[in-house]
């Protein structure tokens, strides 16, 4: 798996954040916010939000309007089928779905859709790991 991750993050450059919240004290904002301060384009997927980390929200991962490489969850672990199922959609590379989550639905749905999938791993932590911070 590491070999894997290390190629993940090394031809990734665009990540689409489920669950991303607008509040600094909260993990996800705080692992978007040094990913994006790594060189990664951060889009922020949040249903009522309008602008997090200066990056316009978007509610849904169909909404986005580019190429996304990445959707790194940050939501329930029962939450993660109907995202793994968005992200076949618009032709992720890669569902990576946080620390403490995990789901095998969602695993089966990202492999038969193509998608790398990681799970139960901090994005932040790997990448210091193996790129530097």
């Amino acid at each position: 798996m590491s070999d894997a991750i290390q190629s993940i993050l090394e031809n990734s450059r665009t990540i689409a954040v489920v669950g991303l919240s607008p509040n600094p004290d909260r993990p996800s904002y705080r692992v978007a916010s040094y990913m994006q301060s790594q060189g990664y384009r951060i889009i922020p997927v949040h249903p009522q939000a309008e602008t997090i980390l200066g990056e316009k929200v978007y509610a849904r991962l169909e909404d986005i309007p580019e190429p996304v490489d990445i959707v790194d969850v940050f939501r329930k672990s029962e939450d993660t089928p109907p995202v793994a199922e968005a992200a076949v959609r618009i032709g992720a590379k890669c569902l990576w779905l946080q620390l403490g989550i995990t789901n095998e639905v969602a695993e089966a749905i990202a492999s038969t859709g193509g998608l790398d999938f990681v799970q139960n791993r901090c994005i932040k932590i790997e990448h210091e790991m193996r790129m530097g911070a």
